[in-house]
């Protein structure tokens, strides 16, 4: 009896060290999630067709869909099916910062992933791939980048393409006077005002905007694009286990085929607040990326 009670004291104490043992394989984002029972998504505003707000200001957008994708995912991984799931609003200037202090968990937007952020945070698989060109008034006469010259232009702040474009002002001295916006909403409004002659951006957000102008057929999207850029999904640095399951959940999304449907449901069908159709078909680049996942920048390729 004392063998055999000495025997359950030790597989009973076994099984309290393991408990804690188990807790502690947990670490970062993962552990944060599972104590406080919610993952913080950051969103967009904006950022038609990939984060924005519905007319009942809820967030909505192809990003949008597939960070669910990565909630679903989350919750298998932590067998948590209750997992609470809280939005918060970010810009392009404060996207980093939130991800980088805590306040945000996972950011799914229109976010390019380049070397110069993959030394503040860590990106997934690439989720899109744009060029960078022009969005301007039908009857403008600017066709590309040249025409700008001694015109005000407008971009977004703290994007990849408010740094490009300065850069193009200075080095071919252009003459531009570049007009920084804090959103995307706010540089079309620039351009369909005429402050701007013309609206700088990824060419997948300047189909957004002019899908919600007051007249699309207005306006056209033009120009050589400038850059090639994949958007990713940030996270913090330095945390393997959740961008694990981040990227298993994407590539999973993109094996299945069922970011096909995702796709054609924000960019070839009516989205809102108009139902109007961007008609912005998948590229041939983005194809590529989503049979050959990578967390690799465009200009790492």
């Amino acid at each position: 009896m004392r063998i055999r009670s000495t025997l359950i004291c030790a597989a009973t104490l076994g099984a309290f060290c393991a408990a804690p043992a188990m807790a502690a394989e947990l670490t970062g984002t993962l552990k944060k999630i599972k104590d406080s029972g919610v993952i913080v998504l950051g969103n967009r505003d904006a950022s038609i067709p990939f984060s924005y707000y519905d007319n009942n200001q809820k967030p909505v957008g192809y990003s949008v869909d597939l960070a669910n994708k990565v909630v679903e995912q989350v919750k298998k991984e932590l067998k948590m099916p209750n997992l609470q799931v809280k939005y918060n609003l970010v810009t392009s200037q404060t996207r980093i910062p939130l991800v980088q202090n805590g306040t945000v968990d996972l950011e799914c937007g229109s976010t390019t992933n380049n070397v110069e952020r993959q030394k503040q945070v860590a990106f997934s698989v690439g989720i899109f791939e744009i060029g960078t060109r022009l969005l301007t008034a039908k009857t403008s006469g600017i066709k590309d980048f040249p025409d700008l010259k001694g015109k005000n232009v407008v971009t977004t702040a703290g994007t990849t393409s408010e740094r490009l474009i300065k850069a193009m002002n200075a080095d071919k001295k252009l003459g531009m006077n570049i007009i920084s916006a804090k959103d995307h909403g706010e540089s079309f409004l620039m351009l369909e005002s005429g402050r701007a002659a013309a609206f700088m951006m990824d060419d997948a957000l300047l189909y957004g905007e002019m899908a919600k102008a007051k007249s699309p057929a207005n306006w056209v999207v033009t120009g050589k694009a400038q850059s090639y850029e994949i958007y990713g999904c940030m996270m913090r640095k330095e945390d393997p286990a959740f961008k694990k399951v981040v990227d298993a959940a994407l590539s999973n999304t993109f094996k299945s085929g069922e970011v096909n449907k995702i796709y054609a449901k924000w960019f070839t069908s009516p989205v809102p607040p108009k139902g109007l159709n961007l008609n912005f078909p998948m590229s041939d680049e983005f194809k590529e990326l989503i049979a050959k996942p990578t967390d690799k920048s465009a200009e790492q390729m």
